[in-house]
């Protein structure tokens, strides 16, 4: 089947869900509980209008953003995500190219399957390090050291998973890393021969930055020691940019904003971590408000058009992030379909532009 098939990214998850296993599917499109946290911070995206209006000249019009004072082409980049490769081999590095062509940041997960230091290369220096605070800290700074050294230049802090969030899906298919095979999953497996023997050809996917960096990774060790020192620690020893990603609430972002941080990002995790939490969606404009006009406040979760894009800037938004429908694309056409949801979503946030009478992104 060709690209082409790719119109929207509904049709990428489709694809996506017929190809993959369905271990490994559940787990990329998987949310906490019962899934009606994504639900409602769906429902909060789709409530929200866009105003059309006509007869301005829109002839002429630009997607350009501003990160951190660096000129970016697209008000959109990547989100850090686990095991990338689970949705295809290679596909960090899919994701890491296509950053490198949009000069668009790429965020390279602690858990990615492939190092660090080839993704930062791959991206031509447009990416990110996303990290995790675990156990006592001492492997998390290990980390710092090495993301420094490889020339990341932005750090993201993700403090929003103090325990790893209880996802039913993954639970019923056993999913764990590394994989343990029992009937079923070989069961799976086999009735996905595509995906199958194209991961056995290129050797199962692993948490690439602890096979050389002296400790291991537990994906469900407690992350809960982790407060206010800890970041005041990482602020001390990193020079760089400091984004805060996984914030909801209004007071956080002010104490993050008055603890020295360069930006925060608010998200629900994809909403994989507490279904009851509010819709991140609908805490947008609270925290813009609370940390006011010039502050940088970044922006995923849900996200599903270049509509999405535009509502979230309107609701306060600098800068937002896509990240599982990324995946999708790359499970149902490899880096073709992930090439063309990207022209998707620029097509989508340019078509929405002209209809809502603006040429810029910073006019929403």
């Amino acid at each position: 089947m060709a690209s082409s098939a790719i119109h929207c990214a509904e049709d990428a998850r489709r694809l996506a869900r017929r190809r993959l296993p369905w271990m490994v599917f559940d787990y990329i499109d998987g949310s906490a509980g019962a899934e009606m946290g994504a639900a409602r911070n769906r429902a909060a995206l789709d409530a929200m209008t866009l105003r059309p209006r006509i007869l301005r000249d829109v002839s002429k019009r630009s997607l350009a953003s501003t990160v951190f004072g660096k000129a970016i082409k697209l008000p959109f980049g990547i989100a850090p995500m686990g095991m990338c490769n689970l949705s295809a081999p290679g596909a960090d590095l899919m994701l890491a190219r296509l950053a490198a062509r949009y000069s668009v940041p790429l965020g390279v997960s602690t858990v990615a399957s492939t190092p660090m230091e080839e993704m930062i290369e791959t991206a031509q220096g447009n990416a990110w390090f996303q990290l995790y605070f675990s156990g006592d800290g001492a492997g998390t700074f290990k980390l710092v050291d090495r993301a420094k050294a490889a020339g990341y230049e932005t750090l993201v802090l993700t403090v929003d998973v103090p325990e790893v969030g209880r996802r039913p899906r993954e639970l019923r298919h056993g999913f764990r890393m590394p994989f343990r095979l029992g009937p079923k999953q070989f069961l799976d497996f086999a009735l996905h021969p595509r995906w199958s023997l194209s991961t056995l050809l290129h050797g199962k996917p692993q948490m690439a930055n602890f096979l050389m960096n002296g400790y291991a990774f537990d994906r469900t060790e407690s992350r809960a020691k982790a407060d206010w020192g800890t970041l005041a620690r990482l602020r001390d020893k990193w020079s760089g940019n400091l984004v805060v990603k996984g914030v909801l609430d209004a007071e956080d972002a002010v104490a993050l904003k008055t603890a020295g941080v360069d930006a925060i990002q608010v998200s629900s995790h994809g909403s994989r971590q507490l279904d009851s939490a509010p819709a991140p969606f609908s805490a947008l404009s609270d925290i813009r408000k609370s940390v006011g006009d010039d502050f940088p406040v970044f922006y995923d979760s849900g996200l599903r058009s270049g509509e999405d894009v535009l509502k979230s800037i309107a609701q306060g938004a600098d800068f937002v992030f896509f990240g599982r429908i990324m995946q999708f694309a790359i499970a149902a056409e490899g880096e073709a379909g992930l090439q063309q949801l990207w022209d998707v979503l620029s097509d989508e946030i340019s078509i929405a532009m002209a209809q809502i009478g603006v040429t810029s992104v910073a006019a929403v």
